[in-house]
């Protein structure tokens, strides 16, 4: 699909929901913020992006490139930024695979190390749901069907992927070996703890009183639909998802909107990091890329 249908799609999602819950909704996740709010937010994302930093050095290694954590932190809060605030909500990723492959002479693999990173990354959180949904007593427990679709879908992507792409084989051999598997998984789920907890942080702050057994459930099944790649910067599904699910358990579909407002503007100010490197150009002054040493094989 061209990614201008894409963005379009997010952007009449968001019209809708304007239409549906009224612009308040919208409104009011901005004014919930406060200092203290935003600084929370701007905490639980430094173990987030250092999660993700570490996950990607990990699948990077697998394919024979050595990552220096620093500057994957560095790149990780780069592309984080720029997914926040270009349409499409991977741009920023994108930008990351290809200074990756700039950096090691082969563009190929810094877009495959990016593109593995985050698949796995999309994989583990979708298994979470699964396994969320599962035992808590949920009033979206409904939702499981849909989110074992989405999973089923995304392990038959990959599969097919790997089957028509020699290199994508040789990658999945390096990833699903005992040294990169498990800190693979034991990160992602770092990352999904640390974007869950910030999710409730902004319930909080716009007045949900719901307990976590309701709450946990709900941002489980928003970071899903945060992952569909038709939307504007990360906007359109993520609400629209919020509307449903908080709709369904009784708590409003106008409180869901306000609380992922209030989450995203969360998400784009703990980014702001990014916008260092992106001015002072600090990641990109010196070589960050170097052939890892147990490299024994090629991609040819």
């Amino acid at each position: 699909m061209n990614p201008r249908w894409g963005w379009l799609l997010g952007a009449g999602m968001l019209a809708a929901l304007a239409w549906w819950v009224g612009t308040d909704a919208f409104v009011s996740g901005f004014r919930a913020l406060d200092a203290r709010t935003l600084a929370v937010g701007a905490a639980l994302g430094v173990p987030i992006t250092l999660a993700s930093a570490w996950r990607w050095r990990l699948v990077s290694r697998a394919l024979g490139v050595e990552l220096p954590l620093g500057r994957a932190t560095a790149a990780c809060y780069r592309s984080q930024l720029l997914n926040c605030v270009l349409p499409g909500g991977v741009l920023g990723d994108v930008h990351r695979g290809l200074d990756h492959g700039r950096g090691v002479g082969d563009t190929s693999r810094g877009l495959r190390a990016v593109g593995w990173e985050r698949t796995a990354g999309q994989v583990v959180q979708a298994s979470a749901a699964v396994v969320v949904l599962a035992l808590l007593p949920s009033p979206v427990r409904s939702s499981l069907t849909g989110v074992l679709a989405i999973l089923a879908a995304a392990v038959v992507v990959v599969l097919v992927l790997v089957r028509a792409w020699s290199a994508l084989r040789a990658d999945l051999v390096g990833l699903l070996g005992r040294r990169t598997w498990p800190g693979v998984v034991a990160t992602s789920l770092v990352a999904v703890a640390g974007l869950v907890s910030t999710y409730v942080v902004a319930a909080r702050a716009v007045g949900v009183s719901a307990p976590l057994s309701t709450l946990v459930p709900l941002a489980m099944l928003v970071l899903v639909a945060a992952a569909v790649p038709t939307n504007l910067a990360g906007w359109g599904p993520r609400e629209g998802m919020a509307a449903w699910a908080f709709a369904a358990a009784g708590l409003g579909a106008d409180l869901g909107v306000a609380t992922t407002v209030a989450f995203g503007v969360m998400v784009v100010v703990a980014a702001l990091p990014g916008a260092v490197v992106l001015l002072t150009g600090a990641f990109l002054s010196r070589p960050g890329w170097t052939p890892a040493e147990t490299e024994v094989r090629s991609d040819a």
